[in-house]
């Protein structure tokens, strides 16, 4: 009898045309799982990178452990979460309109995933730097960054603070804790874990927080920032965002036949966390606690968010040539704006009503900031910068000949 070799390809739940199926997900209960240690090893980490946290049931009441840990959280502190969410999203919204209309060149939308960069900002403090990918905005909208600013890099015009020096997505606030989104998948990694190096061995303490998405964790990038963070021990927060697809790939075929991102940090003796990042609250609970573990002293932590990517991966992609049209309602874990929204209404916090008013005065508000930000300029309608700016922000002290050819420009 001859023997036959074989390969084996990932194949997503449901392909164009076909019925979405979610059934396969393990989901564990709310509240199912403790809160562990600060000191927690590797080792002991195996039932938290393989399961899920999570802290909201099906009705929206916060149960467990890890609820708890959120016991001194005022109710205000939520309603702006929720704000914050709403913001992001109604942002995305209009930009990807704006460039359906052609007035900027690209935009990539994180509708779905509001949640993990809304609440893990909150817990953050002045001087911590994220590194992350161009799906975190809500980093800068929790963070307080003016929305002008954050409008005006999309639009590369006077209100950018780059001087359109970068892709439309890829930000840079630094004043913020975001530093300049490397446009090098897995990239931000690498930087993270080197920030956090030298922040440490200039006596600092201040974190790091790396950000890759599911894809990403293929690359070398990855799995050299994993062996340097457990080499080293520096205070850093590595998030994996498993948001199910790479673009147009299924995150199987990153994932191989591993059973989830977060358990390849633990073969490093690096801690594992997994976590439902379609909870607002298990954000919040679980980027309190990791934030408290690396300020301590304890070292890395690796912490996979799963969630699901709504809308396309950016505006050059069609999702309906790869997935079912309507895959995104019969994902089990729920939207992240209704969630928190139906857990502030179960504890009084919150009604329908409030929320339509809030939906209302956020786009009011983004609505009038975007058309001041359009009014300098658009892909259709441009307003060129003087031509001497390209001279600046580049050189302390000009070259020679950098200097000729700016006289020879007259500018």
């Amino acid at each position: 009898m001859s023997s036959h070799t074989k390969l084996s390809f990932a194949h997503p739940p449901a392909r164009p045309g076909e019925t979405p199926d979610f059934s396969a997900l393990e989901i564990p209960a709310a509240g199912a799982l403790p809160v562990p240690r600060l000191d927690i090893a590797a080792q002991d980490c195996v039932e938290h990178a393989n399961s899920l946290i999570r802290v909201m049931d099906d009705r929206g009441e916060a149960v467990g452990p890890w609820a708890d840990y959120l016991s001194d959280m005022e109710p205000e502190a939520l309603r702006e979460g929720l704000r914050h969410m709403m913001t992001s999203r109604i942002i995305d919204m209009r930009m990807m309109n704006a460039q359906r209309q052609g007035k900027m060149s690209f935009y990539i939308q994180s509708v779905g995933e509001e949640a993990i960069a809304c609440g893990f900002q909150r817990c953050l403090k002045p001087g911590d730097m994220n590194f992350p990918t161009y799906r975190q905005q809500g980093l800068l909208i929790a963070g307080g960054y003016p929305l002008e600013k954050l409008i005006g890099q999309f639009y590369s015009n006077a209100y950018d603070p780059l001087q359109g020096r970068q892709l439309p997505t890829l930000h840079s606030a630094r004043d913020y804790g975001y530093f300049t989104v490397s446009g090098n998948l897995g990239t931000q990694y690498v930087h993270a874990v080197g920030w956090a190096m030298a922040n440490a061995l200039t006596g600092k303490d201040n974190i790091a927080i790396g950000w890759i998405g599911d894809g990403s964790t293929a690359s070398n990038d990855f799995h050299t920032a994993l062996l340097s963070a457990s080499s080293y021990w520096p205070p850093v927060i590595l998030n994996v965002v498993n948001n199910q697809w790479a673009i147009s790939t299924y995150t199987g075929v990153a994932r191989g036949h591993g059973r989830t991102y977060a358990a390849r940090a633990l073969g490093y003796g690096i801690p594992a966390l997994r976590v439902d990042g379609n909870d607002y609250l298990a954000v919040l609970a679980v980027t309190r606690w990791a934030t408290e573990r690396v300020r301590a002293g304890h070292g890395a932590i690796l912490i996979e968010w799963y969630t699901y990517r709504v809308g396309a991966h950016s505006s050059s992609d069609d999702p309906s040539a790869y997935r079912p049209k309507d895959e995104a309602k019969a994902w089990p874990l729920g939207d992240p704006i209704e969630r928190l929204k139906q857990h502030l209404i179960l504890s009084d916090e919150w009604s329908e009503a409030r929320h339509v008013q809030a939906e209302a005065e956020i786009l009011a508000e983004v609505i009038e900031v975007q058309k001041r930000v359009e009014a300098a300029g658009t892909m259709i309608d441009p307003k060129p910068i003087p031509g001497a700016s390209i001279f600046k922000g580049v050189y302390a002290d000009m070259p020679e000949h950098i200097r000729r050819q700016r006289q020879e420009m007259g500018v």
